[in-house]
């Protein structure tokens, strides 16, 4: 167990992501042409390398142990004694990052035992911060200066989920509405006659449902330990689930294969 509070490492946490942002508008908006593929010097992978050294400055001197996208992926024989870790991925939507819509994000996960108990998602372009701490609910904040944050600030979010009405709404990606899906989505329909898609790049389709702006979200894709943690701290935070699709268990992290099943948010 590290010796900073909770409510300490989450402001670390939202600050790192902060600073991460800032790294990646710097490319972003200086860059005219951008690449799919992760080249030694493309436009992506400055920016994936620029939010990964800003975001470990604030994050090595917690002394909680770091799994990164970007950083060295040490074997699990290692990983396995961690009782508590960072999970990063300081850049995730790469094909909006590339399509310039806006959507991608900074994750920061804190887990313990297997299980996230706290994590920030950034929105660099919007300065939407989504934050949630097990124990202590989830807020969505909106930060007009990228440079940095305060205790009090982040105190000052509005707390999730909204209550709103709306018809019975499915987060669908934009890269992987599949056939099984599509299968899934029509037992909702059978039960509420219309279902509206609200589609997100990165892990804000999550956010979506720990926002209260929709009900569902399946993903029976590939997807990676760090593209998912933050995400499900803000969305149990929030009184939601995170389940896999098979056993409806939570999801797990610091596994073994960092690939995670597929699985349901609502």
């Amino acid at each position: 167990m590290s010796s900073i509070d909770l409510n300490e490492l989450s402001l670390i946490a939202a600050q790192a992501a902060l600073k991460g942002g800032v790294e990646i508008l710097d490319v972003y908006k200086n860059e005219t042409a951008l690449v799919e593929k992760k080249g030694d010097d493309s436009p992506l992978t400055q920016a994936d390398t620029r939010a990964h050294q800003a975001i470990m400055k604030l994050l090595e001197p917690t002394g909680i142990p770091i799994l990164s996208e970007e950083g060295k992926h040490l074997p699990f024989e290692e990983r396995s004694d961690w009782s508590q870790l960072w999970i990063v991925d300081p850049l995730d939507g790469t094909k909006e990052f590339i399509k310039r819509n806006g959507e991608f994000t900074v994750n920061i996960a804190l887990v313990e035992d297997g299980c996230p108990i706290m994590g920030v998602v950034y929105v660099p372009v919007t300065g939407e911060l989504y934050i949630g701490s097990r124990g202590q609910g989830a807020a969505k904040l909106i930060i007009e200066s990228n440079a940095i944050i305060s205790s009090e600030q982040l105190s000052k979010g509005e707390a999730l989920p909204k209550k709103m009405e709306r018809e019975f709404t499915a987060v669908g990606s934009r890269s992987h509405m599949n056939e099984e899906t599509e299968t899934f989505l029509e037992t909702y329909r059978e039960k509420y006659g219309v279902v509206a898609i609200l589609s997100k790049g990165s892990s804000l389709k999550m956010c979506m449902v720990a926002e209260g702006l929709a009900d569902v979200y399946p993903r029976f894709a590939p997807t990676m330990e760090w593209d998912t943690a933050a995400g499900q701290a803000v969305v149990e935070a929030a009184g939601f689930s995170m389940l896999e699709k098979e056993s409806r268990l939570p999801l797990r992290y610091n596994k073994k294969d960092l690939l995670n099943p597929h699985f349901i948010v609502l």
